[in-house]
């Protein structure tokens, strides 16, 4: 007890050291990694925050194992393996220490930032910085709510996790152990590049040879790598954008330097006759708008096409959330009703699978496929080797297209749950009809501040996503929301609509009273 009081005090006055007790050790909750990790962590942190001193003696490995309820040889491989990155010492006959040289927070903050230092102003250097994902943004720690009514998240309870294991295991087997773990400098793994060919751009209409595809990490990447060749050619080209659109476009756009002409959208996509005639290139998400969920029509493709060809602009087609097509039969891609190689097509297995796979692809002429990857040879060479292996496994086996097909009748049913419930509530008019996908756009009564909204909904464990930062400049219309569904389960979907529903009528009663 008295060493253990003598170590809290040193604590305060960084001199005294003393003998940690195996009490002042917590494993953390973290059930995916093993315990020895999960020790070897604790006691990192421990030392990094600076709760554990240089010289503090780590408590005995029978005594932690015991206080734990684990085995004395797990203490004694994290212990060694504390000892391999430098944290603790070995003392012969006498224990485990923290090393005089342990890394710790202040004194590494002290040495980077000493007050006498002469420091360079960044903010001088780099400028106005660019715009962040800010309220379009999923929050972190969004499955702590009940009612998670966001898009593009996952609903792993459904994810073939054992078919997914299998391919992972699959790819990263002798057999194809060389494919993966060579350099393949700016190459892409040929298999994933057959599925893509054979199976995805099949599907959408599209026929490409692999020459004319390029794996990306995921969309977002494909959509600058497409905006950085068009604009290394002619700077400040004009880019039509949709409005509301995709946030994340508009933000690359305004980094890289474009010119950007926001566009308005009615219920069959982008109205093309509204495109300004100076513009040269038009970014368009014709299967599931982003965020209004609207189908581009036949007629209207035919239009953007036509006018594309007389005034010679370029098409980027992002193929947003196209799996999810279950209403009606899938519109084919722009792409392949493409008669002059002016249509790049971006395609993705992100939403589809899950986000952090982020993996996606690009297909457009030969020409624009190569400037793209000695684009992406600049900053991140490909994708990684094991990731593009993996999927192209978990396509090649049908495991994708089945599970595409599951998630179609998934989204079927919650979509019409979130219908009905929503009508139920008295806001049928709020909602546009004949739309399929993950989300539905939900316009609110005039006054609706659905910002504030999302606020208020926070204490009754809804969260949603307002519409404001979907619009360019100052067309917000602040009374919109896009209710995603793929994350939330159906027997809570009517129970978190009538929280949102709720509060709606909440604040527009306040509005009145005031």
């Amino acid at each position: 007890m008295l060493a253990h009081i003598f170590h809290l005090c040193g604590k305060d006055f960084g001199q005294t050291v003393g003998t940690i007790s195996e009490h002042d050790i917590y494993l953390s909750s973290d059930q995916s990694a093993g315990l020895q990790t999960r020790l070897k962590e604790s006691i990192t942190k421990a030392i990094w925050d600076g709760r554990f001193s240089p010289g503090d003696r780590l408590p005995a490995s029978r005594a932690l194992a015991n206080h734990f309820g684990i085995s004395r040889i797990t203490v004694s491989l994290a212990y060694e393996a504390l000892v391999a990155t430098g944290y603790v010492a070995s003392r012969a006959r006498s224990g485990f220490f923290v090393a005089d040289d342990a890394p710790n927070q202040r004194d590494t903050v002290a040495a980077l930032r000493a007050e006498d230092d002469v420091r360079i102003d960044w903010t001088e250097r780099l400028g106005i910085p660019p715009a962040s994902l800010g309220g379009q943004a999923t929050p972190t720690n969004w499955r702590e709510y009940r009612f998670p009514f966001v898009f593009g998240e996952p609903d792993l309870s459904r994810f073939p996790v054992d078919d997914w294991r299998t391919c992972v295991r699959q790819a990263s087997g002798k057999r194809y152990l060389e494919a993966i773990a060579d350099d393949a400098a700016d190459q892409d793994d040929q298999m994933l590049l057959d599925q893509i060919v054979k199976r995805s751009l099949t599907g959408r209409g599209v026929s490409a040879s692999v020459k004319e595809v390029l794996v990306t990490a995921g969309a977002q990447n494909a959509l600058w790598l497409s905006a950085r060749i068009l604009l290394k050619h002619e700077p400040g080209a004009v880019f039509a954008i949709e409005d509301p659109g995709y946030p994340e476009l508009r933000n690359l756009l305004v980094s890289l330097g474009a010119t950007l002409a926001p566009v308005p959208v009615d219920d069959e996509g982008i109205i093309v006759d509204a495109i300004p005639p100076e513009t040269r290139v038009v970014c368009v998400t014709p299967s599931h708008q982003a965020p209004t969920g609207a189908t581009m029509s036949m007629k209207r493709r035919g239009e953007l096409l036509a006018r594309a060809e007389a005034e010679d602009f370029i098409i980027i087609e992002d193929d947003y959330d196209f799996e999810m097509s279950y209403r009606s039969p899938g519109m084919p891609a722009l792409k392949s009703l493409d008669r002059q190689g002016r249509v790049v097509y971006i395609g993705s297995f992100s939403k589809s699978m899950f986000p952090g796979l982020r993996l996606g692809y690009l297909t457009a002429d030969i020409s624009f496929v190569e400037r793209a990857r000695a684009a992406r040879t600049l900053t991140a060479r490909h994708p990684p080797g094991l990731t593009q292996r993996a999927a192209a496994c978990f396509l090649s086996a049908g495991h994708y297209n089945a599970h595409a097909r599951r998630m179609r009748t998934r989204m079927e049913r919650r979509h019409a749950v979130l219908r009905e419930a929503i009508e139920a509530e008295g806001f049928a008019d709020a909602l546009a009809s004949g739309f399929s996908g993950a989300f539905l756009w939900f316009e609110g009564p005039d006054g609706l501040d659905a910002d504030r909204l999302k606020e208020d909904l926070k204490h009754r464990s809804v969260l949603i996503e307002p519409g404001s930062s979907f619009y360019a400049g100052d067309s917000t219309a602040r009374n919109t929301i896009r209710i995603g569904f793929s994350a939330i389960a159906t027997a809570r979907i009517a129970e978190g609509v009538a929280l949102i529903c709720q509060g709606i009528r909440d604040q527009l009663s306040e509005g009145g009273a005031a």
